[in-house]
């Protein structure tokens, strides 16, 4: 009875065998897609919506002259009118990254799990691990990543006035051990006369 059993188990093997080799073929011919790739298919489904005006948004990336400073890139999205919204959207953009790598100044791994804006302006960012864990370390990096941010909020979302970032929900000392996250930043609209 048990030779049988194993008899019959092989002969099911025999003929799903084929066809789970042919299948597994079939899968690896699919061009697996990068990391990146997902993240800004993600970003535009998150900001592809019919129903809301496209607008020339500001984003603030590190400037081509590799000098420590930023450089707006207009990019035509469609947003909100809800500065909550509007705010992920923007922010969601700025994760996915400039089209040249090297200007990125956030972590290509970093997600913003949540944004919330209090009724006073503060703007409440709340990033993955990766934000911190990923960024270099160094005061210079750490700065860079928070203005990109801010200014970016500056520029497309004018209700945000204080920005406070929290890493995976809870409020951190530091971004990757030197700039101080304890407290919040000011996001100013007066950027436009000191670029």
């Amino acid at each position: 009875m048990v030779l049988g059993g194993l008899f019959g188990a092989v002969i099911i093997a025999g003929l799903y065998f084929p066809i789970l080799k042919q299948r597994v073929k079939q899968t690896a011919k699919i061009q697996p897609q990068s990391e990146e790739q997902a993240r800004r298919e993600l970003t535009q489904s998150l900001t592809a919506n019919p129903t809301e005006a496209r607008v020339k948004a500001k984003l603030f990336w590190a400037s081509s002259a590799h000098d420590g400073s930023l450089a707006p890139v207009s990019i035509e999205l469609p947003l909100s009118g809800d500065p909550a919204l509007r705010a992920k959207q923007v922010l969601n953009t700025l994760l996915a990254g400039p089209a040249d790598p090297e200007l990125r100044t956030l972590p290509p791994d970093a997600v913003l799990l949540a944004f919330y804006l209090l009724p006073d302006g503060t703007g409440i960012a709340d990033f993955s691990e990766a934000m911190a864990s990923s960024i270099p370390s160094g005061i210079e990096s750490e700065q860079l990543a928070v203005d990109s941010i801010t200014r970016t909020l500056a520029a497309d979302v004018p209700q945000v006035m204080r920005l406070k970032i929290l890493i995976h929900g809870q409020e951190v000392e530091t971004l990757a051990g030197h700039l101080d996250l304890t407290g919040s930043f000011v996001v100013s609209q007066n950027f436009e006369a000191h670029d």
